[in-house]
């Protein structure tokens, strides 16, 4: 039971990410995401996952894998969109 209940859990928090994964892939557009946030966040979900490799919690492990790679993928576009961005917009800024 208990073991259902971790992964129900990690299921709809892991699903969680996929509309803002998608839509970021679909638009290209980061500026309204948080890099602090998203950076700690990826941080605090690879700890998640090693704590659950070392207390062998399939469930944290499987659902932290995944999340890792959903979180870490917006996380990786907000790193890449965002300088194409501040790049466009200091261009802009100079011509003006």
């Amino acid at each position: 039971m208990n073991d259902l209940l971790g992964f129900v859990a990690g299921v709809c928090t892991t699903v969680s990410f996929l509309p803002q994964v998608i839509q970021v892939w679909r638009t290209r557009s980061v500026d309204d995401i948080s890099l602090g946030m998203y950076s700690t966040f990826v941080f605090g979900v690879g700890l998640w996952l090693i704590y659950g490799i070392v207390t062998v919690q399939i469930a944290l492990i499987v659902t932290n894998t995944i999340t890792l790679a959903l979180a870490g993928s917006v996380l990786a576009m907000k790193l890449r969109y965002g300088r194409r961005h501040a790049r466009a917009e200091n261009k802009r800024n100079f011509y003006c």
